[in-house]
């Protein structure tokens, strides 16, 4: 990031919030302690300039690489231009906090999902740990829907990893499928479709929700793998 950004989040830092905010993301290195609300503030303001505000210095503070994903998230642009930006950031995500805020900020039209849900298989397939996050959250944000459900169900099926982080991603995503579409992702439950860590994981996640009735949750309950 240039300078003159990283001058401007200097500005911003709390250090009591990146010592409570650094417990929580575990990898996250350099935290200056800037508030999600006023990096997404900024980031808006800063993707008006285009691309071309994402030119610099390599990133040394947690925030910095925040601050260039939501950027990312908020530059208008067609969907081609927007995938490769993606694509660009992907291998630079390595904690869960930059994976969620930057999954969370991009927006797709309906008519565009098709096209990102190809460009997600490389990720869907994948074997690293954030790349494997990155496809489960993308797919909670965006196609947990009466369109993909049937696709998504299937894409964490092929996201078979014992990596906590992206364990984690699959049963969260899984268990909103259920939540949302429960007759769909039962098979997968019953059938123990995802590894013994997610599948176990994604039904304590489902009996945590207070949208689940008590009846679901102790029947759910019984496919827990020992």
């Amino acid at each position: 990031m240039n300078p003159e950004i990283r001058k401007k989040l200097e500005e911003c830092c709390e250090h009591k919030y990146a010592e409570f905010s650094g417990s929580l993301v575990p990898g996250a290195g350099n935290m200056l302690g800037v508030r999600i609300p006023v990096l997404r503030k900024y980031a808006k303001k800063l993707s008006k300039n285009g691309e071309d505000i994402l030119n610099g210095d390599d990133d040394i503070y947690f925030e910095e690489k925040l601050l260039r994903g939501m950027i990312i998230g908020y530059i208008k642009t067609d969907v081609k231009s927007k995938l490769k930006l993606i694509k660009s950031f992907v291998p630079l995500i390595d904690n869960w906090s930059v994976c969620d805020s930057f999954c969370c900020t991009l927006k797709f039209p309906e008519s565009d999902k098709s096209n990102v849900l190809d460009f997600l298989q490389p990720y869907i397939h994948s074997d690293k740990e954030f790349e494997q996050r990155f496809a489960a959250v993308m797919l909670l944000d965006l196609y947990i829907n009466d369109e993909y459900i049937d696709k998504t169900l299937e894409a964490l099926k092929i996201i078979d990893t014992n990596a906590y982080y992206s364990s984690m991603a699959v049963a969260w995503t899984a268990a909103e499928c259920y939540i949302k579409y429960p007759e769909k992702t039962l098979p997968y439950i019953k059938d123990a479709a995802f590894n013994t860590p997610t599948h176990n994981r994604t039904i304590r996640k489902i009996c945590d929700s207070y949208r689940v009735k008590k009846e679901d949750k102790l029947m759910l309950k019984k496919f827990i793998i020992k």
